[in-house]
């Protein structure tokens, strides 16, 4: 029984060592759909981040990129009268805030993309009536071509709406995963549960890929 209970060990520790550990692809802008990032980057395969920016939350209060540092976060870009996606999106990223509620390390932040409805006051509404936690969750307005920028620029979740004359965009459903050097780690369905559970999921082995900044 000795010897079986050790051959079984040795197994376990030889699989183990065979099997290579998993990491998360890192995000290019031209690995990316090329509709959803700016012309001016379709090219680029290499050292791309998330840029710096400076918005005001639902508390009025400014938040930069520097709130996120040594961070993973989850991002999204939506608006608080969408009638469609936005909802869904919401609704699901509300399932991730529950899951990282106690890890100080996750953050969550959404980027209105309609700034002149989305006032402080309209995002601290929208918040409190979908269960917002302030201390995980940003919602943020501010400069409009700031966040279109980041939307096209940085995350990649938005096309130009052809029918538009003021290069208005086209958010999409997408979630994005960045970690702790502002690369881009994953894209999911925030309208889709499957994805969402991918995402969760994600989530850990991102957190363990950065183990040693966290512990």
């Amino acid at each position: 029984m000795v010897i079986g209970i050790i051959s079984s060990i040795t197994l376990v520790m030889f699989y183990n060592i065979l099997t290579p550990k998993r990491f998360l692809p890192i995000y290019q802008p031209a690995e990316v759909n090329f509709k959803l990032v700016d012309s001016s980057l379709q090219h680029i395969k290499k050292f791309h981040r998330i840029s710096n920016f400076n918005l005001v939350n639902q508390n009025g209060d400014i938040v930069s990129e520097e709130f996120y540092k040594n961070k993973i976060y989850v991002a999204d870009f939506f608006f608080t009268t969408c009638p469609s996606i936005c909802p869904i999106m919401t609704n699901n990223m509300l399932k991730v805030q529950e899951k990282i509620k106690n890890d100080p390390n996750v953050l969550l932040i959404s980027f209105s993309v309609d700034p002149e409805t989305d006032s402080v006051p309209q995002l601290k509404k929208y918040a409190k009536e979908k269960g917002v936690d302030d201390f995980k969750w940003n919602l943020l307005t501010g400069d409009k071509k700031q966040i279109y920028d980041l939307a096209r620029k940085s995350f990649f979740v938005a096309e130009i709406d052809e029918d538009s004359n003021s290069n208005d965009i086209i958010h999409t459903e997408n979630f994005v995963l960045v970690d702790p050097d502002k690369r881009i780690r994953g894209f999911y369905d925030g309208t889709n549960l499957d994805e969402i559970r991918n995402l969760i999921s994600d989530l850990r082995l991102l957190r363990g890929e950065y183990k040693d900044l966290y512990n």
